[in-house]
């Protein structure tokens, strides 16, 4: 039975599971926008959002915190506390967005979808149409 268990495995050990939450929010950090599948980006959100909340106050003790969740890279750690910290300084929560893709990845047919952060720097205009 699985009364009041709330992880998702997604099939891995732990150490993979902690291993791919840090490589997915260290590309969400650096790239702002990252294409994954839906269930990835769901469990994935939180980790994100409190990494978010800490760099909001930037001081010594929240710095080391953060450096130590995304094991000690410290260009992710630079860029959340100097750019993404200050952006979302006046914003309550909801760092980030998940947009359902309408496509499948090509192995497993896993539905996809695009993990961004809500206020990026600069947009990407992806334009289709020739």
């Amino acid at each position: 039975m699985r009364h009041r268990v709330k992880t998702n495995n997604l099939s891995r050990t732990g150490s993979h599971r902690r291993a791919l939450a840090r490589n997915i929010v260290i590309a969400l950090i650096e790239h702002e926008r990252i294409e994954t599948t839906v269930t990835k980006a769901k469990v994935h959100r939180p980790f994100a959002e409190k990494l978010i909340t800490l760099a909001k106050e930037k001081n010594l003790h929240n710095y080391r915190r953060a450096l130590a969740m995304l094991g000690n890279n410290r260009t992710a750690t630079t860029k959340l506390f100097d750019v993404l910290g200050p952006r979302f300084k006046d914003r309550p929560g909801g760092y980030t967005r998940i947009l359902k893709l309408d496509k499948t990845r090509l192995g497993d047919q896993a539905p996809m979808a695009i993990f961004e952060l809500v206020e990026r720097s600069e947009p990407d205009f992806e334009s289709d149409e020739g």
